[in-house]
């Protein structure tokens, strides 16, 4: 312990000093040099400064802070260095050339330099043969407030510099202290006073007689030490703005402050072994340290001043801008403060109004690796380029960023998708077959048309049920079919509009069951046309004796409860259900009834196409049968039509999306429909209507006789 040196700096700044096991004495009243690299962060930090370059000198100050700076500077304090160049310390025109010219190749606008005074000179020069002008530098407190920078040389490419300063400070008394030193005239050969009569030559521009050893004055008047020194105003009486003085002071301070808490210890209650003080005749520097170490006091200026374990007070930095006026003088004014607080942590105070930008717009520039991305895409960082350099990619449909700068898209819900701008989710479009557009209102008018011509034709010969043309052709059966088919055009209408479970339910059952009781009424006529032919032949009485009516509406009821049977299984065990179908459009959401077993619609569609292939084979083999009204030539071509149309529906359907899907079986509903109602009924209507001369027992029979005789 008693080879401790104890030293309070005031301006040795090297992050080198604050290694206690190095330097276990050492403290000091200025910032160390890693909290001025903070203090650079925090401006860059403020002003949106991603992205900036660095030049230091190859020296100690330099190197830490580089160091500092590739420690601190990253994604999480909100920047990155775009290069990292040492300044030569000699001549070297062509490092500099080359330095110069990374400068003014790179994005970064903003360019930090820790070096002394002399490297940036050498920099500025070359600076300025090449005109690199646009940049917004940094300077660190080493060059920030020294004159020689600030001519018109140099400051249209150094105007509005920020730099850090040491902190500015005021000591009460001194001014007046320096206004009353006089020299002494009796005593012209101490040391003191030989600095005094030289400081009063030079400010009066006068000479002692006999002049001072060591000061050569030719001429003037001789110095009478009454001079005025009150009106005078330069450097050495100037104590507007002490800095490195201003440490000085505190470090003076913090040893009377050390020292006063040491000579206030009462015997028996001391800090050391054995409760013991210091005395200030045996002190060792290790008991003063100890003393330091608890130093607290803030100065009339109102700065507040401490020591950490490492010895370093806490720490306060003046910010500076440098402002170039319109008449070619130079204004440093300070715009700031950056200081760490024993409760507040650090601040950064600015006022930003007071800044000087040396640029067009009179505003910070911008200076990132890459601009920010807007929403509506993300960042895609470069290969192997800083986090900060990135591209601006698009998310993708279905995925959306709704801020600036994402790193990654957010899908939309599930029934939400991007909009086109993919900044935000929207509603997924809805598709089904609606009402009230186009291909629905033709649907629904089609259905409606069929019906009503149905009710108009079972008017008719409900009207006409006592004329020959209705009671020939089995009127009951007619009636029947009329009916099925009303109900065939009618459930076509539950395949229009949003689906529901009742809707998905009924849709199927109620178009198997309307089409098999349609089918087995023209199959059971098919067969009453078979039965009277075969009737009309010798022996063939009893034909019609066991196919007469009761039995015609058995059979109509039977085929018709298998229908029922086969819808009922079906809906019980798989019944179709609403179904929200994103297969075909990602950004739709189709509603669709889903057939729950596709087995049961298969048995369902086949056991009508069974039904219509057997009546289609009965009809043709009826047609060429004598028949006053052709009525098996009629189903035959009737049975051709709906065959044809059920044939091409099931391609047509398994290939269509979505509500065409549902749009092509109602079209297969009603074109079968109507295909029916038209060949069965058609010509019948034509000549109860249009020929009723026709409509006759005798032209009936007359008929009959000819097709005979034929």
């Amino acid at each position: 312990m008693n080879r401790f040196v104890l030293q309070v700096s005031y301006f040795a700044t090297c992050s080198c000093l604050s290694d206690r096991q190095k330097f276990p004495s050492f403290f000091r009243t200025i910032p160390n040099d890693a909290f001025q690299v903070n203090a650079m962060i925090q401006i860059l930090k403020h002003f949106g400064w991603t992205w900036a370059g660095l030049l230091i000198s190859d020296d100690d100050y330099g190197v830490h802070a580089a160091r500092s700076f590739h420690s601190d500077l990253g994604p999480a304090s909100g920047g990155c260095l775009a290069y990292t160049e040492i300044l030569p310390s000699g001549d070297n025109p062509a490092e500099l050339r080359r330095i110069v010219d990374v400068m003014r190749k790179s994005t970064a606008r903003v360019v930090i330099v820790f070096s002394n005074i002399s490297r940036m000179i050498i920099l500025m020069k070359e600076v300025v043969r090449q005109n690199v002008t646009g940049l917004q530098w940094m300077g660190s407190e080493a060059w920030t407030s020294v004159e020689v920078l600030q001519t018109p040389q140099f400051m249209p490419y150094l105007g509005g510099t920020l730099g850090i300063s040491i902190r500015r400070g005021e000591m009460p008394g001194l001014r007046d202290f320096l206004l009353q030193i006089r020299p002494d005239l009796h005593h012209n050969n101490t040391e003191e006073n030989s600095m005094v009569n030289q400081f009063w030559e030079h400010t009066f521009q006068c000479r002692f007689a006999p002049p001072p050893a060591g000061w050569v004055e030719a001429g003037g008047e001789l110095c009478t030490g009454q001079e005025v020194i009150e009106n005078v105003e330069n450097e050495l009486v100037d104590v507007s703005d002490l800095r490195p003085e201003y440490n000085v002071y505190k470090a003076v301070y913090a040893l009377a402050y050390a020292l006063d808490d040491m000579l206030q210890c009462e015997p028996g209650r001391g800090p050391f072994s054995n409760n013991t003080c210091a005395h200030l005749q045996r002190l060792e520097p290790w008991q003063l340290v100890y003393y330091l170490e608890k130093v607290n006091f803030t100065t009339t200026f109102g700065d507040q001043v401490s020591f950490d374990e490492n010895g370093d007070a806490l720490p306060i930095y003046d910010i500076m801008n440098w402002e170039w006026l319109p008449d070619g003088r130079t204004k440093v004014q300070r715009v700031g403060e950056v200081k760490r607080s024993a409760f507040k942590g650090e601040e950064l105070t600015l006022d930003e109004d007071k800044i000087f930008w040396n640029f067009e717009s009179k505003q910070p520039p911008r200076s990132v690796c890459s601009e920010s991305c807007p929403p509506g895409t993300r960042m895609a960082r470069k290969k192997g380029e800083p986090e900060y350099c990135f591209d601006c990619v698009p998310c993708s449909e279905g995925k959306i960023s709704n801020t600036t700068d994402s790193m990654e898209c957010t899908s939309c819900p599930e029934d939400f998708w991007s909009s086109p701008q993919r900044d935000h989710c929207v509603p997924k479009k809805t598709e089904y077959l609606f009402y009230h557009e186009p291909l629905g209102i033709c649907l629904t008018i089609t259905s409606l048309l069929g019906t009503f011509i149905c009710v108009v034709v079972l008017g008719i010969f409900i009207h006409h049920h006592s004329t020959p043309i209705v009671r020939a052709n089995n009127s009951e059966l007619s009636f029947l079919l009329l009916v099925s088919l009303k109900l065939c055009f009618l459930c076509s209408l539950l395949f229009i509009g949003r689906p529901r479970l009742w809707t998905c339910q009924l849709r199927h059952a109620a178009f198997g069951i309307s089409f098999v009781l349609c089918v087995s009424c023209i199959l059971v006529k098919t067969m009453v046309v078979l039965a009277v032919f075969r009737a009309s032949k010798p022996g063939g009485e009893s034909s019609l004796k066991w196919f007469g009516a009761v039995q015609q509406r058995g059979t109509v009821l039977v085929l018709t409860s298998i229908q029922a049977a086969i819808c009922t299984v079906w809906l019980v065990s798989a019944s179709p259900m609403p179904h929200k179908n994103t297969q075909y459009h990602s950004n739709k959401i189709i509603y669709e009834c889903a057939v729950g077993s596709t087995v049961g619609f298969a048995v369902l569609l086949g056991y009508i196409g069974l039904l219509a292939v057997i009546s289609f084979l009965f009809a043709f083999l009826a047609k060429n049968l004598p028949d006053s009204f052709n009525e098996a030539k009629l189903i035959t071509f009737s049975m051709l039509i709906f065959c044809a149309v059920w044939v091409a529906f099931v391609p047509a359907y398994i290939s269509s999306p979505g509500k065409y899907a549902d749009a092509v079986e109602v079209f297969a509903i009603l074109a079968s429909s109507f295909g029916l109602l038209v060949a069965l009924f058609g010509p019948k209507c034509y000549i109860i209507l249009l020929k009723p001369e026709q409509n006759t027992k005798k032209a009936i029979m007359g008929r009959c006789t000819t097709t005979h005789q034929s």
